[in-house]
């Protein structure tokens, strides 16, 4: 559980480092046996909002790469010792809607830590979420950059050459063969830069996305181990 430098994948700017952390997987059946009969809960659980994958979310191809960035950054920002990043682990595979999940976890959080508590969770939390919220707003300010300057690069062509066609209509008998290139460079420039457009837009998109998938996700969990623990 240590705590590894803060270096995601670039999602606009090529990046030739790469960086992998090997995750530590819960047993589950091994947490099942850390709960007493007098921890089930039989409350219902809290209902909070989480990105939902719609159809246009399918159709972005850049969502699941994105999510896969913000899910090895999470793991990244991993603390030393038993935090929140733990107790989220542990209760995801366990089962995030389960309110039986969150006792277990810490239960099993407090063999590890015997100073563990529910303040401390949270508090803990705040820093993943701030982390988190750093990068998405550092990656949608980069796309959002390079989208606005293609556009205005776009924008200047168009003006140039609608100019420079309105200055060849009026020597239209003169330069007819050059007015009709003109006209047909300002017909195509859109189609030129259409899929570079759409593909900053897709990327603004997805990661969008996939920030609030994971916030949500956080979310839930400490809604959860505000009502459980």
């Amino acid at each position: 559980m240590s705590k590894e430098s803060f270096n995601w994948k670039s999602l606009f700017i090529n990046d030739s480092e790469n960086t992998t952390k090997n995750e530590d997987v819960v047993n589950t059946n091994q947490l099942n046996q850390t709960v007493t009969p007098s921890q089930t809960q039989t409350n219902k659980f809290p209902e909070e909002k989480i990105a939902h994958a719609t159809n246009e979310s399918f159709a972005n191809p850049f969502i699941n790469e994105i999510l896969a960035v913000y899910e090895k950054g999470f793991e990244s920002l991993n603390l030393s010792d038993f935090d929140f990043f733990e107790m989220y682990k542990s209760v995801v595979a366990v089962g995030i809607t389960n309110p039986q999940s969150y006792q277990m976890a810490f239960t099993m959080g407090k063999s590890i830590k015997p100073d563990l508590t529910k303040e401390y969770l949270l508090e803990k939390s705040k820093f993943y979420i701030e982390e988190i919220n750093k990068v998405h707003t550092k990656y949608d300010a980069t796309g959002n950059v390079k989208r606005q300057d293609l556009t205005g690069l776009v924008q200047k062509e168009k003006e140039s050459l609608t100019v420079s066609i309105n200055d060849l209509e009026s020597r239209i008998l003169q330069m007819q063969q050059e007015l009709q290139e003109k006209k047909s460079l300002l017909a195509n420039i859109d189609s030129k830069n259409e899929n570079e457009l759409r593909e900053l837009q897709l990327k603004i998109e997805a990661n969008n996305f996939a920030k609030q998938k994971i916030v949500d996700s956080i979310n839930l969990v400490i809604s959860g181990i505000n009502q459980y623990l």
